[in-house]
């Protein structure tokens, strides 16, 4: 069996839904690796709850780089079990089953969280189910469409400026790419923590990025950001080597022993060892669910502290249009995909 080999899905594989709920759903699929071309809809059997999981209709899944490279045959593509498969990480919905009555999230509770995709079904579809360790109620402030595209951008943020980095008052802080969807929730985070933050971005969002926190906004098409910036404590490269050397440049804005937490590891060869043979501390960064994480960004969007910025809301079947958008980059915040 090769891994762009086509099956289908079989009652071995996958049991019967529930009574309350359809035999099948509509979902974004794909059959091989490729273009966003090739993201079709499909009928494709509903999902089975079973163990600890949380069965959630969905009403919205937000569109993430990983989902991109994902279905051009990189990312995590590996870890795909068969195909056709269905893309998603992010998603908000409503659920309908959960593993017990005396389970806090309960049948037509709000929820988002992040889906088990791609080794399952994720959340390009009407139905995903879910470990329930990876789901948190839904903050009562946003809509469906805005919540569904928080988890993965705000647990990377949260995971970047305050596990890894553990922003505190006074800490020096450039982030690259500072309006994209993870980029504009981590200024906000390393801000609200006290540290300054520098960003780079186009012209366009300069504004934006400083109503968000950010104490000083370098347009990157204009001029060389370390040529502006030296002795800061921590970057956060969103950005990596495929671009003008991002990454390498950024060795030079730290002062010596800081540290760079580079998220595109895989588009800068030797990464570790450059940045100890310039002195500095590394560390990648993969984002791990996390239900506990996701109540607190829960309350930080609730108390008006963090806010999240849509820029594109499309229909599920127009998934492959916003894979291109999200491809060509330059995208302020996030794309939605709303589903039926």
């Amino acid at each position: 069996m090769t891994p762009h080999e086509t099956h289908s899905i079989t009652p071995s594989l996958v049991s019967a839904p529930p009574s309350n709920t359809p035999a099948t759903m509509t979902a974004i699929v794909f059959d091989v690796p490729g273009g966003p071309g090739v993201l079709r809809l499909a009928e494709v059997p509903t999902p089975i709850r079973a163990g600890s999981e949380i069965l959630v209709k969905v009403s919205a899944a937000g569109v993430n780089p990983i989902d991109a490279k994902t279905r051009a045959g990189a990312g995590v593509a590996a870890a795909i079990p068969l195909y056709p498969a269905v893309l998603g990480r992010d998603f908000c919905g409503i659920v309908v089953e959960s593993p017990y009555d005396g389970h806090p999230l309960k049948p037509g509770d709000e929820v988002y969280g992040i889906s088990a995709s791609p080794r399952v079904a994720g959340s390009y579809a009407q139905y995903v189910s879910v470990p329930s360790l990876q789901v948190a109620r839904k903050p009562r402030r946003l809509t469906p469409v805005e919540a569904g595209a928080v988890p993965t951008a705000a647990l990377t943020a949260w995971g970047l400026v305050v596990d890894v980095a553990k922003a505190h008052e006074g800490q020096r802080m450039l982030i690259h790419a500072g309006a994209g969807g993870v980029g504009h929730l981590a200024v906000q985070l390393a801000a609200y923590f006290g540290a300054r933050v520098v960003a780079t971005t186009s012209a366009a969002n300069a504004s934006w990025l400083r109503e968000l926190g950010a104490e000083e906004v370098i347009d990157y098409t204009t001029t060389r950001f370390e040529d502006r910036v030296t002795d800061v404590d921590v970057v956060i490269d969103l950005v990596g080597n495929v671009r003008d050397d991002t990454g390498t440049r950024s060795l030079a804005t730290l002062r010596p022993g800081g540290l760079i937490i580079s998220v595109p590891t895989g588009s800068w060869p030797g990464f570790a060892a450059e940045a100890e043979a310039a002195g500095m501390r590394s560390s990648g960064y993969s984002v791990a669910p996390d239900a506990a994480c996701l109540s607190i960004i829960s309350r930080l969007i609730d108390s008006g502290d963090l806010h999240v910025h849509i820029s594109e809301i499309y229909p599920l079947e127009d998934a492959a249009e916003a894979h291109a958008l999200l491809e060509r980059g330059h995208t302020r915040g996030k794309i939605v995909l709303e589903i039926p």
